[in-house]
């Protein structure tokens, strides 16, 4: 339909002609109301939003109790459930850090209870840092 002929049918009708898309040619055009148009259009772009690429931390300290424990674990869920990656980090200090086997049974026994709440995947291992570990985990 010629542009012109669009624009008199969209003026008859009390509509608005809208560019749906710009890089065809030629142009592709609908004869809608632009209100509702561009909230359908922001409705679109926030159902599509994930946070694939983003991190978000949580820390656990060497002396961390079970209750505590398991009370992180449903933060990380929320965080992997909005499509966040998590790091999940202790730091060790003083004579924290020679015991570093207990920490990382902490951090397994931390992974175990997450993996109980939600599948889980781990994108890198429990790594050993100057200040404690470290892991990075997705939801599977």
């Amino acid at each position: 339909m010629d542009i012109s002929e669009a624009l008199r049918t969209a003026i008859e009708r009390n509509l608005d002609l809208v560019q749906v898309t710009e890089k065809v040619e030629p142009p592709v055009c609908k004869i809608i109301e632009l209100g509702k148009y561009l909230y359908s259009e922001q409705k679109k772009r926030k159902e599509g939003k994930t946070h694939a690429g983003q991190l978000k931390q949580i820390r656990i300290s060497f002396r961390i109790s079970q209750h505590d424990l398991e009370i992180k674990a449903h933060q990380a869920e929320k965080f992997l459930k909005s499509g966040y990656k998590v790091l999940v980090g202790m730091r060790l200090r003083g004579r924290e850090r020679s015991l570093r086997e207990f920490a990382k049974e902490k951090m397994n026994k931390f992974l175990e209870i997450l993996q109980n709440l939600t599948s889980i995947k781990i994108e890198r291992e429990i790594k050993s840092e100057p200040r404690g570990l470290t892991i990075i985990i997705v939801k599977d």
